[in-house]
């Protein structure tokens, strides 16, 4: 199966939380999709992330994860979406920020200058240090983790006309089906 790496693919607001995006449905098990699992998909990322990210002006041309770093690579992808999450959720991130920073070390000493490994490093050192914290958010549609840039911290969803436009269906739907029934 193959996907279009769409402008919504990148509602993260960082590389690093695109990344952890990858994996569509990620608390559903009969529903899940890891995007990177497709052929190619993993190799196409990197110019989309040069197109929609929203940190492009910070990376030039990006490069595919070499082969032989992909699996180092994909923990990496899922200790940032547990540290992150945990952080979101206040939970004990610190104890998850150790495995991280190792993860990130790891990563970083075989990646490539230019490659989308190390400048997924790159962007979570970022978030790690981001100075509002509490801009991070979780999307309450699809659980994707995102950074509210909305001026009084009220963004509830990745992407308004994707996840903000299924919610307010869902929401009318329901209304109108408890109002049939009364």
């Amino acid at each position: 199966m193959t996907f279009s790496w769409t402008p919504h693919r990148f509602s993260g607001g960082a590389l690093a939380l695109d990344v952890a995006n990858s994996v569509i449905l990620r608390h559903d098990d009969e529903r899940r999709i890891d995007r990177f699992d497709a052929a190619g998909q993993m190799d196409s990322f990197p110019q989309a992330a040069v197109n929609f990210c929203a940190e492009r002006a910070l990376f030039g041309d990006i490069l595919p994860v070499q082969r032989d770093n992909r699996t180092d690579f994909i923990s990496l992808r899922e200790t940032i979406d547990r540290y992150f999450r945990a952080r979101v959720l206040g939970g004990d991130a610190n104890v998850l920020l150790s495995d991280l920073l190792a993860a990130l070390a790891k990563v970083l000493k075989q990646a490539s200058a230019d490659g989308l490994d190390a400048a997924t490093v790159h962007s979570t050192l970022r978030l790690i240090a981001m100075p509002d914290p509490e801009r991070m958010k979780i999307c309450g549609n699809c659980g994707w983790l995102f950074i509210d840039r909305s001026k009084n911290k009220s963004r509830a969803w990745c992407d308004m006309a994707v996840c903000g436009n299924r919610a307010k269906a869902s929401r009318h739907y329901r209304r109108k089906k408890e109002g049939a029934v009364s």
